[in-house]
């Protein structure tokens, strides 16, 4: 069993349903309303972990009711929370989440993830040192990502960043990154000046850009590949980016090579917004393996 590292924000989400997505000033009557476990990176730390990776994770909760909760539901999942730390005086990180047309809008509120910084980073230095891969998003503050990278880079540990939401990232902490993986409007923040075209080829075998039902681009070296997505019927897309990421990393760490973990990763976020919720709809390993598009050649 690979060993998956995850730093990153837990939360939790707050969804509405609705009809109608209201304008400013104005009050549309939902459908419906649920909490649920969230957090980009307790997101993509469960859809590592229901694939059967041995997943740690790194982050804060905060002095509130929910901690307890959010520290269970990782633990539910089977992911290590040994050094998940708390941060007192501020609340634990949440997400208010607006359903409509089968999309989704959110606001994001940091809480306790804005806690986490590169000491933090810096205080378990020597076991990150021991994982097959690590994992980051942009819901941590960047000194404690830059932190993460340095730490992977130096000891040719694979990192996968998802620079979401987005912020400009450093070109020296490009360079360090083994995948660096937006959706399509975050790498054109990151490369302005650049097509998509132009942005992977220029950053070959690490720049994977996903594009919901138009699949995943990047560049081999040699030429531009695109990796279909699979097909289905879509109830909540909350999460499907996550379960990507989650998926990727773990198909990295189990030797696939870039198409076939991209392959993987389409496979496994099709069956996430087949469900409610950022969590609910990811699958478990056990799940995917009965799907007709499962490939036996997956070392997983």
């Amino acid at each position: 069993m690979k060993k998956v590292l995850v730093l990153g924000s837990i939360s939790t989400d707050f969804v509405s349903i609705t009809d109608t997505r209201p304008n400013v000033g104005e009050t549309v009557e939902g459908r419906d309303f649920f909490t649920t476990f969230g957090g980009k990176g307790a997101n993509q730390a469960v859809a590592a972990a229901r694939l059967e990776a041995d997943v740690t994770m790194l982050g804060n909760v905060g002095d509130d009711s929910f901690a307890d909760s959010l520290i269970k539901n990782l633990k539910d999942n089977n992911i290590e929370t040994s050094y998940v730390e708390p941060v007192t005086h501020i609340s634990s990180g949440a997400a208010l989440i607006t359903i409509c047309d089968n999309d989704n809008s959110i606001v994001y509120v940091p809480g306790a993830n804005g806690k986490v910084n590169a000491n933090y980073v810096s205080r378990y230095e020597e076991i990150i040192k021991k994982f097959d891969i690590v994992v980051c998003q942009n819901e941590v503050p960047e000194d404690a990502i830059e932190k993460l990278i340095e730490i992977a880079h130096n000891n040719n540990i694979p990192s996968v960043m998802n620079p979401a939401p987005y912020r400009k990232l450093k070109d020296d902490l490009i360079e360090k990154i083994t995948y660096l993986i937006p959706n399509e409007s975050e790498c054109k923040l990151l490369y302005p000046n650049l097509s998509i075209e132009e942005a992977i080829e220029k950053n070959p075998n690490k720049l994977i850009v996903t594009m919901g039902s138009d699949g995943v681009l990047f560049n081999d070296g040699k030429e531009n590949i695109k990796i279909s997505s699979y097909k289905v019927q879509a109830l909540d897309t909350t999460g499907a980016g996550d379960t990507f990421i989650g998926s990727f990393a773990t198909a990295i760490s189990n030797g696939m090579d870039l198409n076939q973990a991209i392959d993987f990763a389409n496979l496994s976020a099709s069956h996430s917004v087949t469900k409610m919720g950022a969590q609910g709809g990811m699958p478990e390993l056990k799940e995917l393996k009965k799907d007709e598009n499962f490939n036996s050649h997956w070392t997983i």
